[in-house]
């Protein structure tokens, strides 16, 4: 891929101020080509970056990064940030092992002041940094970028109503592109709307008090008798007087694709005191047709093919999301109290159709994990069941809803944790490696974890005829084995089941893993190991007795999970051996003390010893090991 023939020639962002406008949409253009070659090669976010191409170069021609901060929300708006910050030759590493980063990372460049990878941080993260630079007598500008999707998140109200209770100099734009991932709910959404549609900009309540206060003697009188005549004039005539009440001055709604506007109105902000709201109206997609036409789709994608838009895939393999989807929309037919929750992911869930076939009992709260949680506890203690679909790196948002709202009142909620375990490019921040230790420690949660796609099929039927507590069902962003799926059938609750016996060795394997764990001791056969394999099926309670009764038959124990060690899988494996008293050599295979990287699944999955050679080898190792030191 080659340098832009403007770009080449620039040293950026610093030259950004120096050109013309001319000049500044040449560069809109070709950072907007080099993104879409791009991610049609790696995959990626792109069609929310498509949409701030001219909002980043006007951001950059205004502002001194990276002395002054810009925050982006979330980071699927951020590549055209890197490419105006000296990543275009890194560029084309996108999202692949080694390479640059899918989200703004503060490790990779100096230009991303902080980690963004979850919604609705941008605007808490910049009034730390505002006051920061208060306390240190600096005098830096700090701006946080949050989508109209973003702001569905409780935590961004919480940091308005603190920023423009304590007046702090920051900047926040409003990119409304009228969608998060998929379309926008609620009632910010609704809100914006109308002012995007309102065509008044003026500042009338600003020029109404300048006007009356000036009037001798009586001004300040009649500004507080007319309070109750704006109180109910200000909402029908002026956009944003939401944000004006939370302390912010409003600018907007502006072109978020006229860079000349965009500089105008970022000048302007920056000349006030105080929190600055600028809202910016955008395209989500905005430049190829393709993304403009489905946004959603190109939210994030595979690589894809530049001519038609299509992915370069043809074969679509069926995923556990898939299964869940449709077991879903099998189970809501036969039973009128389910009902599915997601928070903003619809789509990325599976749970479309069931959304478009059972619309009443469908609920998109938009990005708003915690809300979402505690209105399942509500509807599973006014007698629904619901399940809530939601990805194992977003659930973690919602912690503590899940343990007051629906543990301790043990509740009968199904929470559907996608993505659990290695999720491959998007890296540290969405890696599902943490669900098994934080819900494995909470009173009253059963937790489930399928093999394959009937045992995804055969939990969620089963997790629905339990009443007695919540349940968590984890499954793996990746493709299914292929295999038939049954009928459904209630599982034996609470137990395990034997897949292989031996007698050198125990493998018990939690979930996604067993598939490699039952090809690494095909392996272990013809080095003489003849090793017995669990299948945990569940994580907490776990199959004591079968566990135990072929610990004590093998004498050593493996276990393997696609989560981190500490309180995992593995740590309930050693509670009980504690509790019996058994005194066995145990190795525990799963994720160190570390955050993991971006790669592909496979790539991730083999840097941390869980495919099925590095299972192969390692059980290899350990079972010499023991072997040596029982002969010596």
């Amino acid at each position: 891929m080659q340098v832009g023939d403007l770009i080449s020639t620039l040293e950026l962002p610093g030259d950004l101020k120096g050109l013309k406008p001319d000049q500044l949409e040449e560069v809109a253009s070709e950072v907007r080509e080099y993104m879409i070659r791009t991610v049609a090669d790696n995959g990626g976010h792109l069609a929310a970056s498509l949409g701030v191409v001219e909002l980043a170069v006007a951001l950059h021609s205004q502002f001194n990064s990276p002395r002054d901060k810009i925050i982006w929300d979330v980071g699927h708006q951020s590549y055209p940030h890197k490419l105006l910050t000296g990543r275009w030759e890194q560029f084309p590493t996108l999202r692949r092992k080694n390479g640059l980063c899918g989200f703004p990372k503060p490790a990779e460049s100096e230009h991303d002041p902080f980690l963004t990878g979850h919604s609705s941080t941008s605007i808490s993260a910049a009034l730390g940094y505002a006051k920061a630079r208060d306390y240190a007598n600096d005098d830096y500008k700090v701006a946080a970028v949050i989508g109209d999707g973003a702001l569905t998140g409780g935590m961004a109200y919480e940091a308005l109503n603190h920023a423009g209770h304590i007046k702090a100099d920051l900047l926040v734009i409003l990119n409304d592109n009228k969608m998060s991932i998929g379309s926008n709910v609620g009632g910010m959404s609704s809100y914006l709307g109308r002012i995007r549609s309102d065509p008044k900009y003026s500042r009338l309540k600003k020029d109404f008090e300048q006007f009356v206060g000036r009037v001798p003697l009586v001004g300040n009188k009649l500004i507080s008798s007319a309070e109750k005549i704006k109180g109910s004039l200000k909402y029908l005539i002026m956009p944003g007087m939401l944000f004006e009440e939370l302390g912010f001055t409003y600018f907007g709604p502006v072109d978020g694709h006229n860079i000349i506007a965009l500089k105008n109105v970022l000048k302007q902000a920056g000349k006030m005191s105080g929190p600055v709201l600028v809202h910016v109206v955008t395209e989500k997609g905005k430049g190829y047709h393709y993304a403009e036409k489905s946004p959603e789709t190109f939210h994030g994608i595979g690589p894809f093919n530049l001519n038609n838009g299509l992915p370069l895939k043809n074969k679509k393999s069926l995923t556990y999301t898939d299964i869940f989807g449709q077991t879903m929309l099998e189970l809501g037919r036969e039973n009128t109290g389910l009902v599915a929750i997601t928070a903003a992911m619809k789509a990325g869930t599976g749970l479309s159709k069931f959304a478009a076939e059972f619309p009443d009992r469908f609920y998109d709260v938009g990005i708003a994990e915690q809300h979402g949680v505690t209105l399942a506890a509500a509807l599973a203690a006014g007698g629904m069941r619901p399940v809530v679909a939601v990805y194992s790196t977003f659930l973690q948002r919602a912690y503590d809803q899940i343990v007051h709202d629906v543990c301790i009142q043990k509740l009968p909620v199904i929470f559907a944790v996608d993505r659990a375990g290695i999720v491959g490019e998007d890296g540290e921040t969405h890696q599902g490696l943490l669900d098994l230790s934080y819900l494995r420690s909470i009173p009253n949660m059963t937790i489930m974890a399928p093999s394959d796609e009937n045992e995804l099929k055969q939990m969620l039927f089963s997790a629905l005829k339990y009443n007695d507590g919540p349940v968590a069902i984890r499954y793996p962003r990746d493709k299914v084995l292929g295999i038939e799926v049954e009928d459904y059938k209630l599982l034996p609750w609470g137990k395990s089941r034997l897949i292989k016996q031996g007698d050198d060795l125990l493998i018990i394997a939690a979930g996604s893993v067993l598939g490699p764990a039952v090809e690494a001791t095909e392996k272990l056969f013809w080095q003489g190991i003849k090793a017995a394999v669990i299948d945990a099926r569940f994580i907490k309670p776990l199959d004591e007795e079968l566990i135990v009764t072929w610990a004590r038959k093998c004498k050593r124990i493996i276990t393997i999970e696609e989560n981190v060690l500490a309180g995992g899988f593995g740590s309930g494996i050693m509670e009980i051996m504690e509790k019996r008293g058994l005194c066995l050599p145990l190795k525990r295979l799963g994720i160190e003390d570390c955050f993991v990287s971006h790669g592909t699944r496979p790539q991730v999955l083999a840097e941390n010893l869980l495919d099925a050679e590095s299972i192969y080898r390692e059980v290899l190792s350990f079972s010499n090991e023991k072997a040596a030191g029982e002969h010596s």
